[in-house]
């Protein structure tokens, strides 16, 4: 299993784009410097009235495929 996180900060009308389907996946900065790629919807337990913000680690195995999100600040 690997291991990588990064921040966002999406206001509830960017990630509305998102939830319409309109754009099926996020792309944000790791902190290690990676561009990291996942499907929307794996944040979107994470969405507030304001959007989604904070810091979030991402477990993946060797194929790249997604284990888990975590928000963990």
């Amino acid at each position: 299993m690997f291991v990588t996180y990064f921040r966002i900060d999406l206001s509830a009308e960017e990630y509305l784009r998102y939830y319409k389907g309109t754009a099926r996946f996020i792309q944000v900065r790791a902190e290690d410097g990676r561009r990291v790629r996942l499907p929307a919807g794996n944040l979107r337990s994470f969405v507030t009235a304001t959007g989604i913000h904070g810091r979030f680690r991402l477990c993946f195995d060797a194929s790249h495929k997604i284990i888990s999100v975590d928000k963990v600040g």
